[in-house]
């Protein structure tokens, strides 16, 4: 099993199907100094190993005081309660996912995909809007809205060594009723992101690309195989 890998500098992956569940979304960690931001926490269960990469990658745990949550599907959420109940991280969210989070809907946040019981989450700030701001000492992290996958999708973005960093969790889909999935609304989500020319892209499942042409290539090719 892989043990995560540094993108950048202070940007690390830390979880996923080959650093620490089959279950798990991939992890991304970021560095700010005095803090640290966690982007999904995988399905839950494998909390651990998640800490157990990023202390091998040099980074404390003890620095989380944030976990962005980029929509309400549980190998993304599932470990939530347990960063914010160890570190006191503080969760947030769109509030367009936000139901289904703070109900435990086991068919909305495909726990009933995974055979995992889906939890109650209380989301300590939830966005709204195309664009949002959260400040970590000269460095920011936009959140932008990207509906499709499900109504409160986010895309995080960060300027950092002269690259701009897409984590674009399930681009690719699925596109399912149950998850009140848009067609329409990704499509334009999308040609946003592509407009925005990310120099890497930090995927849920697929991995991490690299270079402007990779990262449209990708996104364009998800866009033709679903629409």
């Amino acid at each position: 099993m892989d043990r995560g890998e540094e993108i950048v500098t202070g940007v690390y992956l830390v979880g996923g199907p080959n650093a620490s569940s089959s279950k798990d979304c991939l992890v991304y960690a970021v560095d700010f100094g005095s803090e640290a931001v966690l982007i999904d926490t995988g399905a839950g269960g494998s909390e651990e190993a998640i800490l157990t990469n990023m202390m091998g990658l040099g980074l404390d745990p003890r620095l989380l005081k944030t976990v962005i949550l980029t929509h309400n599907h549980i190998d993304h959420i599932g470990g939530a309660t347990f960063f914010k109940d160890r570190y006191g991280c503080r969760l947030i969210a769109h509030e367009l996912d936000v139901p289904a989070m703070e109900a435990g809907d086991p068919v909305v946040t495909a726990a009933d995909w995974y055979g995992i019981p889906a939890p109650r989450l209380t989301i300590d700030h939830q966005v709204s809007g195309l664009t949002n701001s959260l400040k970590f000492g000269p460095e920011t992290l936009e959140l932008i809205h990207t509906p499709g996958h499900t109504p409160g999708s986010l895309g995080v973005l960060l300027n950092r060594a002269s690259q701009l960093i897409l984590f674009g969790q399930d681009i690719h889909g699925p596109f399912m009723p149950q998850f009140k999935s848009n067609l329409v609304d990704y499509q334009k989500s999308m040609e946003y992101l592509i407009s925005l020319s990310p120099d890497i892209l930090c995927e849920g499942h697929y991995g991490i690309f690299h270079g402007r042409n990779k990262v449209k290539a990708f996104i364009e090719n998800q866009v033709r195989a679903n629409c």
